[in-house]
């Protein structure tokens, strides 16, 4: 299924320096990876219209999808997906930006099922190669000259790893001339590839070693953030399912720092504890980490601190009035803008100061407004793009503390069920998907 606009086959001068004045206003941005250039979610476009027509966006096309949950990446005008057919592969999608028209597929097997079955991944994509992990652990580099693996890997069966019961989930993170995974198998927890060669950089013993009663591990991507001046890959576990007698785990969650350079274990934090940890870490300011969750695990700041090359961690506060079951929070101007949803829990969108105040929320104690389920977000110019992951409803929002504030919607732009992918932005041109099919909306300012 595809739709395309009308192309111009004549324009006069002036149009055209008013087109490319549009396009330039725009600050034609990549999204090459799993929450954008940053990973934090937010792009710096700028030119992006504060109001939409009645019907919503400009639809640009639409592309027919496997079942997912994978978000698209964008790089250089070209849009990546990894897309799951039929339960039996895995599909590396290839389409150009302004059309939808695909370019190339790269495809291998990849039979089995899956508790919510289909993608899962963002493809993370550098200037030569593209990097795809597949649920069942496949990974490859592919290079975008010849279209064919540069090297391949088997995230499981390479690093003893007991199939999760979603599958891999973690997406492929970038860092100067790695790209790093969080198999967590017995064999490794973190392991940093070379980019070009595939060989082995560094990679961290899983600190817990998978022995009964145990940690366990998570679908958490392993972020790389700078906190305290020093790039740090943020790792996070699931406490152990044996209980004290008092109730509690025998062993703690653990949110974990690691030298993103070398591998070498900076600093641990016990006692956050969420059974299932999916939403990546985050750094809202320098010397933070925030960390969110769902299954009633709530949300926790860590303030770290460095001397004579120690590590101090202390928390600035945990709380379960807030939690996030898939995505992470979005910082802005000093306020965390998180999707406030759990199991049997539809708080909504929630403004947070960074100690921890709720300002507002739209879900539990304000019916008019929407709870949002589970779908993604992103921040651009000074909005909030968020779709709703159960209704596929679209919605442009002003963040501020000051309140809720909508400043345009179009209902059911998606449809079916479990609409949770990430969105991307690139050049003006929003990405959204649900689990039949991807749109490209025309979000710039005319």
């Amino acid at each position: 299924m595809r739709s395309r606009s009308n192309s111009l086959s004549l324009v006069s001068i002036p149009a055209c320096m008013a087109l490319l004045a549009t396009i330039t206003a725009a600050n034609a941005g990549d999204w090459p990876q799993y929450l954008g250039p940053t990973m934090n979610g937010v792009s710096a476009e700028t030119g992006l219209a504060r109001t939409w027509p009645k019907g919503g966006p400009k639809v640009l096309w639409t592309v027919s999808l496997g079942v997912g949950y994978g978000a698209p990446a964008v790089k250089n005008n070209l849009v990546y997906v990894l897309d799951r057919v039929d339960n039996k592969k895995d599909v590396l999608r290839c389409l150009d930006l302004a059309g939808g028209r695909e370019q190339w597929t790269f495809e291998y097997a990849a039979p089995g099922k899956l508790s919510h079955d289909g993608s899962r991944t963002t493809p993370t994509v550098d200037d030569k190669h593209v990097y795809a992990l597949g649920p069942f652990g496949h990974f490859h580099c592919v290079s975008l000259e010849t279209r064919r693996p540069v090297w391949k890997k088997d995230l499981a069966a390479d690093f003893n790893v007991t199939l999760p019961r979603w599958g891999f989930a973690q997406n492929p993170v970038l860092y100067k001339n790695t790209v790093i995974t969080a198999p967590q198998g017995s064999l490794a927890g973190l392991v940093a590839f070379d980019r070009v060669s595939g060989k082995v950089v560094w990679k961290t013993p899983f600190v817990p070693q998978m022995a009964p009663g145990g940690w366990h591990g998570s679908y958490v991507t392993p972020v790389v953030l700078n906190v305290g001046g020093v790039d740090q890959v943020v790792l996070i576990l699931a406490p152990t399912s044996k209980k004290d007698p008092n109730g509690n785990p025998d062993k703690p969650g653990l949110i974990m720092g690691y030298d993103a350079a070398g591998g070498s274990l900076l600093w641990t934090h016990a006692g956050w504890n969420c059974a299932i940890p999916i939403p990546c870490a985050m750094s809202p300011a320098d010397d933070l980490v925030f960390v969110a969750g769902g299954y009633n695990a709530g949300v926790i700041m860590l303030k770290l601190a460095r001397k004579n090359n120690l590590w101090s961690v202390s928390e600035v506060f945990k709380t379960t009035d807030s939690r996030s079951q898939l995505h992470p929070p979005i910082a802005y101007e000093d306020h965390l803008y998180i999707e406030s949803n759990d199991k049997g829990v539809a708080d909504g969108l929630m403004c947070l100061t960074l100690d921890g105040k709720i300002k507002w929320q739209t879900g539990k104690s304000d019916r008019k407004h929407p709870d949002f389920n589970w779908g993604g977000m992103l921040l651009a110019d000074g909005m909030i793009y968020i779709v709703d992951g159960k209704k596929g409803d679209l919605r442009l929002v002003e963040p501020t503390p000051d309140g809720y504030k909508e400043l345009a919607k179009v209902q059911k732009i998606l449809g079916g069920k479990e609409i949770w992918a990430p969105p991307a932005l690139s050049n003006g041109r929003l990405l959204i998907r649900d689990q039949s099919k991807m749109l490209c909306l025309d979000v710039r300012k005319r």
